[in-house]
């Protein structure tokens, strides 16, 4: 899956906000409703595709698209069953632009 694909099917399906988790605003989409396939392809494009990110100790690769950050929770391709994302802010968003120029 290309980079552009992956956006695409990224984009291409409904999120739900993580209400668990207010502190950290973010949303996420289960796998039950994607096709499995394309679920696996878009899980192992974002972690080809995506950067090291560490989130309060713990490592995730994180893949930005658009105005969105999109990570999972590192589980075995098999075994993820979600998709985060959440809203880039500016710091973010320029920080990825440098590491995209380098």
């Amino acid at each position: 899956m290309t980079i552009k694909e992956l956006q695409e099917a990224l984009e291409a399906h409904d999120y739900r906000f993580a209400k668990t988790l207010a502190h950290n605003p973010h949303y996420y989409t289960l796998r039950k409703h994607w096709d499995d396939a394309e679920f696996d392809a878009a899980v192992i494009a974002l972690r080809k595709h995506g950067i090291d990110e560490l989130f309060y100790n713990t490592s995730y690769v994180t893949f930005y698209a658009g105005e969105w950050k999109y990570w999972t929770m590192g589980s075995p391709v098999d075994e993820t069953i979600l998709i985060n994302r959440k809203y880039v802010i500016h710091a973010e968003r320029i920080r990825m632009e440098d590491y995209a120029n380098s």
